[in-house]
């Protein structure tokens, strides 16, 4: 079991609904991360932006994507994580994968599907939330809009790590830093957000402000730039804050229904 995990953050501008461009962009930006990390996290949607026509998008491009995360997380002996769309059963899903050195590659389908933009009358949506168990922390990951929906996070995994891949508008950041400080302190897990930059072919803008909180809810790091955001995460961290404050075992029990 490992006491730290490293942890490298790609916020990046992404081309319209070009996974090929997409995929040569961000094979760059991995080249650049100089040390050794155990983790990848790109954005949601990282090959097409937030696109509401997945039809323009070419069947095989959700193995061809697959594929090449593969590699890069053999070639980077890291994980690597983050949503596309992914066609299967003739249903499109918002779909995460998540990638590790070994091969093995758990997912998750986007639960909350984004209404105001019309998400849920394309894409199917999920129903079971993930945990990954990754050199001795257990991460739970979601996408962008489950970030508003505070039960389906509710920590009753006992995960040391809240993940959310996002493409989150400039216009409601707000929101977005809020909720995951929000998620950090309540769930007292690690809690991330990994946004995107720059600006869409449907005019919306996004600035970013990708981060890593700690279980108190304290900024590790925050970013507004186009860059790779770098942090460590230290189990003892999560430890130690639930043994001096054991805020978790007084959570109310409840059962979800679809």
């Amino acid at each position: 079991m490992m006491s730290e995990l490293k942890i490298a953050l790609i916020q990046t501008s992404l081309v319209w609904e070009n996974p090929q461009a997409n995929r040569s962009i961000i094979s760059d930006k991995v080249k650049k991360i100089k040390d050794s990390v155990d983790l990848i996290i790109l954005p949601e949607m990282f090959t097409t932006g937030f696109t509401m026509s997945p039809e323009h998008i070419g069947d095989n491009e959700g193995s061809l994507t697959i594929d090449w995360l593969l590699k890069i997380s053999s070639e980077k002996k890291s994980a690597i994580t983050g949503s596309i769309i992914f066609l299967e059963n003739g249903n499109f899903y918002n779909r995460l994968f998540f990638i590790k050195p070994t091969g093995e590659i758990q997912t998750y389908d986007k639960k909350h599907t984004f209404t105001l933009a019309g998400e849920d009358k394309v894409f199917k949506a999920g129903n079971m939330k993930t945990i990954v168990t990754y050199k001795g922390f257990k991460i739970c990951p979601l996408i962008c809009y489950d970030l508003r929906f505070p039960v389906w996070a509710r920590n009753v995994e006992n995960y040391d790590v809240l993940l959310y891949v996002a493409n989150w508008p400039k216009i409601r950041i707000n929101a977005w830093d809020i909720l995951l400080k929000a998620r950090a302190i309540e769930n007292m897990a690690y809690c991330i957000g990994v946004n995107r930059v720059g600006e869409d072919d449907l005019g919306h803008k996004y600035s970013g402000h990708s981060a890593v909180y700690d279980a108190l809810g304290n900024t590790i790091t925050f970013s507004t730039s186009e860059e790779i955001v770098y942090a460590i995460l230290e189990k003892e961290h999560i430890v130690s804050c639930r043994k001096k404050m054991k805020f978790l075992n007084d959570k109310d029990d409840f059962t979800l229904k679809d």
